[in-house]
């Protein structure tokens, strides 16, 4: 990939930016969830036959944890592309946070993680037992909410759609972060921090957003008018 010094100072805006947003829709959807009392009718998107065959792999923790990191290279990548792909990019990933926040508002989920036998002290044992537990404190502790679809499959997803096919960025990064991608994923199911349902949504509506905003592809239109490429 490019050198850090040919990155535009919009792309570090855009990474940092998308990063907070990320956290405020998701804590907003939450909170109106609350206001509006549709959180009273969460519902549980568990699958028993396959989430029940899924363990606890704790050392996934630390790839759930670093997709943040992940997610604020996203869009600084994605920088470094055609200025037209760089606007879809944006745009697409506007529209599938604004997705998942209705699901949020309006059609919250749930994990009660007592259920699920997560709250006793198996797994949270040893570095990375201890950072999972960490996780779930975070996270609401018994009860965690807003799981469909899952942000972090839908968010990394969009990281590698948005370099994906580009010839700007390197052959190994667009690897790489497909394999992040994939990984992340995994992660999210190893850690109980989501069923198997939300990263089908998520990536569902990843994958949905790129492809209706690339044939739209307003981006290619707000280029031209500002004469870039």
């Amino acid at each position: 990939m490019k050198t850090l010094k040919k990155i535009p100072w919009w792309g570090y805006l855009a990474g940092i930016v998308y990063f907070i947003l990320q956290y405020s829709v998701y804590r907003l959807g939450d909170f109106l969830s609350r206001v509006l009392g549709t959180i009273d009718n969460a519902w549980c998107p568990k699958i028993p036959f396959i989430d029940d065959m899924i363990p606890v792999v704790a050392v996934f923790s630390v790839i759930y944890v670093f997709s943040y990191v992940f997610w604020i290279c996203g869009p600084i990548a994605v920088s470094l592309t055609k200025r037209s792909n760089f606007y879809n990019y944006i745009i697409g990933l506007s529209i599938a946070y604004a997705v998942g926040f209705l699901f949020f508002t309006f059609l919250p989920s749930y994990m009660d993680r007592v259920a699920e036998g997560l709250m006793t002290d198996m797994g949270f044992s040893g570095p990375f037992g201890q950072l999972l537990a960490t996780i779930y404190a975070a996270d609401g502790s018994d009860m965690a909410f807003n799981l469909f679809p899952s942000y972090h499959c839908l968010i990394s997803l969009y990281c590698y759609l948005g370099v994906r096919k580009q010839e700007e960025i390197s052959r190994g990064f667009r690897v790489y972060s497909l394999v992040m991608a994939i990984l992340i994923c995994m992660s999210t199911v190893f850690t109980k921090q989501h069923y198997a349902l939300d990263i089908v949504g998520g990536l569902s509506i990843s994958i949905i957003c790129y492809i209706i905003v690339n044939r739209w592809n307003p981006g290619k239109k707000m280029a031209e008018k500002k004469g870039l490429n």
